[in-house]
């Protein structure tokens, strides 16, 4: 039996530090992590940990926040919801980033632009080759003309519908104290 205890007596050999004692250890994470949220939300949280761990009744707790017990029970259901989503395993490596995916497609597209010209230099070329004329540049629109629009039948259905509703019976109805 004194083995054990003098061995619990050496002092401890050189070597990592358990992750509670390491500073930035879970820890520290677990109170920067809490810092971001309100006090309202800590308390909620107090309450429905303290629920969960016998240490009060439901009723207690909901009179504590302030709440009915439907609404207390609501939020318990929140909380261990957002408890289990949290527990999903995540993918490793880093998570899909919106701006990083839009930065990755414009390069992508920068790639294909220059693969185009790159491409097009090289069939002018080949036309010069074997002595092709080089196809007539497509003729510049006029900017100065506009498109007339062509009237569309179901609108002007409507509107000849909106024009024979007589204007006296919304009239009547929009006053019928007014006589």
């Amino acid at each position: 039996m004194s083995a054990p205890l003098a061995a619990a007596a050496l002092p401890r050999e050189a070597g990592p530090k358990p992750a509670a004692a390491r500073p930035g250890g879970p820890v520290k994470k677990l109170q920067t992590a809490l810092s971001q949220h309100s006090k309202d939300a800590k308390q909620r949280a107090a309450a429905i940990l303290e629920v969960l761990a016998g240490s009060r009744t439901p009723t207690q707790a909901a009179q504590a926040l302030g709440v009915s017990l439907g609404r207390y029970y609501l939020l318990e259901d929140k909380a261990l919801a957002a408890l289990v989503a949290a527990c999903e395993p995540q993918p490793r490596g880093p998570s899909p980033n919106g701006a990083r995916r839009v930065a990755s497609l414009e390069r992508e597209c920068e790639r294909w632009q220059r693969e185009c010209a790159r491409q097009q230099a090289l069939v002018r070329a080949a036309q010069r080759t074997i002595g092709l004329a080089a196809p007539p540049a497509p003729a510049a629109k006029d900017k100065g003309k506009k498109r007339r629009r062509r009237p569309v039948v179901r609108a002007l259905a409507a509107a000849q519908r909106l024009r024979a509703e007589p204007p006296a019976a919304v009239l009547s109805t929009a006053t019928p104290g007014a006589s």
